[in-house]
């Protein structure tokens, strides 16, 4: 039985700690692949020399071609450059969708029958050039983003609480970013909703927090971006698909009518297994709640118009 194959492309923080986790838990053979020449193999190599220790099998190998990634069951894409100072958001976009399409091409030529699982900011619409680059089905291409936003939730409830993170469920929907739509009436603890448990400003409070839990923490780095729990929220899409879990995460998906949305890659829960989205999880929503997640996917359709 030949073993999985998954292939992270940026060796970076995010890329490197998928990486970690992937083979940590004797789930696939990783290769980490990266432009800059060395940085891929001298983190392959760290990591593999880590294996004796921890104790797994899986071989790890960093490369600079994408030769080496041929036969991948999933690849993950977290390349492309944080925010530098001065730069807007919308030269962010263009740069890193170049860097996006570029790697999703060579990747998918090696690979056709991987899933892709995109990391790299702005994610949704990062989503939409790995849709095009790949000519892949909306199936196996997937944004990681709501797994993060709602471990961020759940941190912050369990922590408003004093409850364990393990008894917390959160529910967001809609993109990644000061747009996207926490779900309370969904959001539990132990089955109960925190809107039964909090009063309304401390709920509100936690979805602003969530909302912006990206930046709390780029601000408190000053040099960097998160990394530890977006390469834990990756892995858990990972483990999903390879295991055939079918776990219902939130995921950006291209949604096709699902959500009165058509075309646009926006985070919804889905059930995640061997084929990819197996199913998107279509709930009720109130007209409050549409109103916001229109408003969010508005924001997504903007980012998606100015690339043209």
């Amino acid at each position: 039985m030949s073993r999985n194959k998954v292939t992270v492309i940026g060796a970076g923080n995010v890329g490197a700690t998928t990486a970690q986790r992937i083979a940590e838990a004797g789930l696939a053979d990783v290769v980490l692949v990266d432009i800059v020449e060395g940085l891929p193999q001298g983190k392959g190599l760290d990591l593999a020399e880590a294996a004796p220790v921890v104790g797994h099998d899986s071989r790890i190998t960093g490369t600079n071609d994408y030769a080496d990634t041929a036969g991948s069951d999933i690849v993950v894409v977290t390349s492309g450059l944080a925010r530098q100072p001065g730069m807007s958001r919308d030269d962010l976009l263009v740069k890193n969708a170049g860097i996006v399409r570029a790697v999703v091409e060579q990747a998918a030529k090696h690979s056709p029958d991987a899933i892709l699982i995109i990391v790299t900011n702005p994610l949704d619409a990062m989503c939409h050039v790995a849709l095009s680059a790949s000519g892949f089905p909306r199936e196996r291409v997937l944004g990681m983003a709501g797994v993060l936003d709602s471990a961020r939730f759940r941190t912050f409830i369990a922590e408003e609480l004093g409850v364990s993170v393990e008894d917390t469920h959160a529910f967001v929907l809609g993109g990644h970013g000061d747009t996207m739509v926490p779900l309370s009436r969904y959001s539990t603890v132990a089955g109960v909703p925190i809107t039964e448990l909090l009063p309304p400003d401390r709920v509100k409070a936690l979805e602003e927090r969530t909302a912006n839990g990206g930046a709390e923490v780029v601000a408190l780095l000053k040099t960097g971006s998160a990394f530890y729990a977006p390469a834990a929220s990756t892995f858990e899409m990972v483990d999903a698909i390879l295991r055939d879990r079918k776990r219902v995460l939130p995921c950006a998906v291209l949604l096709k009518g699902e959500f009165k949305t058509n075309d646009l890659f926006v985070g919804v829960p889905v059930v995640l297994g061997r084929a990819g989205i197996e199913k998107v999880f279509e709930i009720e929503l109130t007209a409050d709640e549409q109103a916001a997640f229109d408003k969010s996917a508005a924001a997504v359709q903007e980012l998606v118009d100015k690339l043209g």
